[in-house]
């Protein structure tokens, strides 16, 4: 099981009428462990974005998982990004990123 606990920084003025700040998410192990990934693909059609996570290992390139969600979840998805990395930058500084481009396993 999940709780998720927002507290009033992390909402904007409209949110903060709402009296939901927590959400309960049932769950088994295997998704609460989660899933690796160290790239990605996304690809789109009129009605729906397609993510798919992938892992690139010494075996080769795999498909770890595959989401799809509308265009409007795509922009909230994009939106809950941009704000977590802000504040992520804000506590540990900027994220470099790496220089090479080969990303195979030698």
């Amino acid at each position: 099981m999940i709780y998720l606990i927002f507290s009033e920084d992390d909402m904007d003025d409209q949110s903060k009428n709402h009296k939901a700040t927590e959400i309960q998410i049932n769950t088994g192990d295997e998704i609460l462990r989660g899933k690796y990934s160290n790239n990605m693909i996304a690809a789109h059609s009129a009605d729906e974005f397609i993510l798919d996570w992938l892992i690139n290992s010494p075996s080769g390139v795999h498909l770890v998982s595959r989401i799809i969600v509308t265009p409007a979840h795509m922009k909230r998805i994009i939106d809950v990004l941009k704000e977590n990395l802000d504040k992520y930058e804000k506590q540990f500084g900027s994220i470099k990123e790496p220089v090479s481009t080969d990303h195979k396993f030698h």
